[in-house]
């Protein structure tokens, strides 16, 4: 029997511009990239030169510390560029892609009687490894390191996010298989959490699963709160955590024998003609997919949501665990004395606008943060939107003292950045929390280590 989770703190922000749940073409790119800013706490070393000549599933680059661990190209074809930053630090692999893709064949991913220590080769091999992050910290899982359990969470509520119902209804059997290799680390079964709401779901019949349901605002599909909620992080305790997405690609793995970056995401937001899918390869040049799509004027593309993706040019790339590509207007102008106005049009957590009259108005809303950072100030704002028995404004501050101690007692093995994206986003004082919480992370790994 699953276990029905229902959820009363968060907030579902109600944006224009929805995927219409309809597939239109496969977009085709001409280059692909990896993107060192998707991965945290990895040193690279390359093991590719500019003009060399790779297939999908080749190893472009791997962990300094963990040489294990491979980071491997979405497509075939030629090594365009490698891109480089301040003291010559590695950002992007640029690939321009064959026409058709040729793979890396992974054989012994393909057979019947697979141990735990051949998969976990498999996976490393082929770079999927990658897609396994752990708790705490959010980073990519030591595979070294048994699991307690491993939590999937199949649904996102964060606005205008993918419908993966819709997404993955054509990649179920996939999916299937994926958790079936994913179930060998682990003595019980995987968690998988669905959403409650939803009385047709295609994750229902999964097997070697136990079932949650959650019910409630976002972010009630966040895995962190998901994880919370079930089976909580303590200290020397280590979660896995898997998209739903890359799960497809480790069932496709070990069914097929290649690494098939292919995935359906959606190009939703305000700005965007028609909101739909499409079939696009991971780590895809965006320009295809936003040529004459998109309205006139000053916008703002986003890799991922609104509210924890990042900012790409219209010729950037898809990164690596996004499933979406949002655009909305900028908001790079001055609004004079805009707090005087009845703001019908404007969105508010508070009820300073006459808006809060219409629940259900869906909102055009652009980037402008309508005033600059100020102090940091208690105003007991962010509990309501964050349903976790943790205090988030005393944490943020142990985090900025620097106090190892009341960082542990106050949580931080629990959270990541998404989980605070809702606060960031209501934060009477602009901070940057986000930041702030993978600068506790980063402190946190740095004086375990």
């Amino acid at each position: 029997m699953s276990k029905q989770i229902k959820l009363k703190r968060g907030l579902d922000i109600k944006l224009k511009g929805k995927a219409v749940e309809m597939l239109a073409e496969s977009i085709k790119a001409e280059k692909y990239a990896l993107k060192m800013a998707d991965f945290k706490n990895i040193t690279p070393k390359l093991v590719v030169k500019e003009g060399e000549r790779v297939k999908a599933g080749s190893t472009l680059f791997y962990d300094k510390y963990r040489t294990s661990l491979c980071f491997t190209s979405p497509v075939s074809g030629e090594v365009l560029e490698i891109k480089r930053g301040e003291r010559r630090m590695i950002l992007e692999v640029i690939i321009i892609a064959d026409k058709e893709i040729v793979y890396e064949k992974f054989d012994d991913a393909t057979k019947v009687d697979i141990s735990k220590a051949q998969i976990t080769e498999v996976l490393l091999k082929s770079g999927l490894w990658t897609t396994i992050l752990q708790r705490p910290y959010g980073i990519i899982a030591n595979p070294e390191v048994e699991p307690k359990t491993i939590h999937i969470s199949t649904f996102d509520l964060s606005p205008l996010s993918t419908n993966l119902n819709f997404a993955l209804q054509s990649e179920i059997s996939d999916f299937q298989k994926g958790i079936n290799v994913l179930s060998k680390f682990i003595n019980g079964k995987i968690n998988l959490n669905l959403d409650a709401r939803i009385n047709t779901n295609i994750f229902d019949n999964i097997k070697n699963v136990d079932i949650n349901k959650f019910s409630g605002p976002h972010p009630a599909g966040n895995v962190g709160v998901q994880i919370h909620h079930t089976t909580p992080i303590n200290k020397g305790e280590t979660i896995w955590v898997v998209n739903a997405f890359h799960v497809v690609q480790i069932g496709k793995l070990f069914s097929k024998g290649i690494y098939d970056a292919q995935m359906t995401i959606a190009l939703a937001g305000s700005e965007v003609l028609e909101p739909k899918y499409y079939k696009i390869i991971q780590g895809a040049n965006v320009e295809p997919l936003l040529k004459k799509r998109l309205k006139e004027g000053n916008n703002r593309i986003i890799s991922g949501n609104v509210l924890t993706g990042t900012k790409i040019e219209s010729t950037g790339f898809l990164s690596f665990y996004d499933n979406m590509i949002t655009v909305i207007p900028e908001g790079n102008y001055h609004e004079f004395m805009g707090w005087l106005a009845p703001g019908f049009k404007k969105f508010s957590t508070y009820r300073t606008f006459m808006a809060w009259l219409l629940p259900n108005r869906e909102y055009v809303l652009d980037t402008n943060m309508h005033g600059g950072e100020r102090a940091l100030v208690v105003t007991g704002h962010y509990e309501k939107y964050l349903p976790m028995d943790i205090l988030p404004m005393q944490l943020i501050k142990a985090i900025l003292a620097e106090d190892i101690d009341k960082m542990e007692n106050l949580g931080i093995y629990e959270i990541t950045e998404e989980d605070f994206a809702l606060c960031e986003f209501a934060c009477t004082s602009k901070t940057e929390i986000q930041e702030i919480i993978r600068k506790g992370i980063n402190l946190m790994i740095k004086e375990m280590n």
